[in-house]
């Protein structure tokens, strides 16, 4: 059974278990972090879908005053954990959060960056093109998208290599054994081919990785600016 997001146990011991889970957690952050500044404006605004309990937004909102976020969940215990995170930095007049999915977006609501980090594998493939189809729909022109997600995996050294790094982070051996059987039964992933195909698929443009450790893996795509062609008098 997946796990319970709305669950008070769950949302409590999230931020530490993740640590655990995922390889590499922070550096993703700090990647993230790198490529936003490279590219966005001074007054950014930034989509976070799926800001779980509110890391992303703490590490943005410490090292750049100047940036707004709307931050979306469907779970209220994650989204309410998040806002109590950042009203004790201070920080809420930068942030808008919203319950729900990104369907519940404002028409108006443009976005210069949209992050979907470790969310896309808890989606269904039959409602994948929905969900970023509706990113690609908040972004403003030249705006990027920035995911992180699990992949398929078919090397079982690499599943055994995860194995080794999640036992040197502090997971047991039975948690260990039970990640392995959630990560085959319960996650929708796709090679990065199937993924890179569907986000041309949905619009964006300049699909590339930006980063993999073991079989998770980020990508960087881009809504480009329309052309516009005058006609040429003869």
């Amino acid at each position: 059974m997946a796990k319970d997001f709305n669950s008070p146990k769950v949302v409590e011991e999230y931020d530490q278990h993740i640590r655990k889970l995922i390889p590499g957690y922070e550096i993703i952050h700090q990647q993230v972090d790198a490529i936003l500044q490279s590219t966005l404006p001074p007054h950014a605004h930034i989509l976070i879908v799926g800001c779980g309990t509110g890391y992303e937004l703490e590490y943005l909102l410490k090292r750049h005053p100047s940036w707004e976020f709307t931050a979306v969940d469907p779970s209220l215990s994650m989204l309410e954990k998040a806002q109590k995170l950042v009203a004790d930095l201070g920080r809420s007049a930068q942030v808008r959060f919203v319950h729900g999915e990104t369907s519940v977006l404002p028409d108006h609501a443009y976005f210069d960056a949209a992050l979907s980090i470790l969310v896309a594998h808890f989606i269904a493939d039959e409602n994948k093109p929905t969900f970023f189809s509706e990113i690609y729909d908040h972004l403003k022109e030249d705006g990027i998208l920035l995911t992180y997600d699990l992949m398929t995996c078919t090397d079982p050294q690499q599943l055994q290599a995860l194995r080794y790094v999640c036992l040197a982070q502090g997971l047991t051996e039975v948690q260990c054994q039970k990640m392995l059987e959630r990560m085959a039964q319960e996650f929708f992933t796709l090679s990065f081919a199937d993924y890179q195909q569907l986000l041309h698929g949905t619009g964006f443009t300049d699909v590339h990785s930006y980063s993999q450790i073991l079989m998770y893996q980020g990508l960087i795509a881009q809504k480009k600016r329309r052309q516009t062609f005058s006609a040429q008098a003869s």
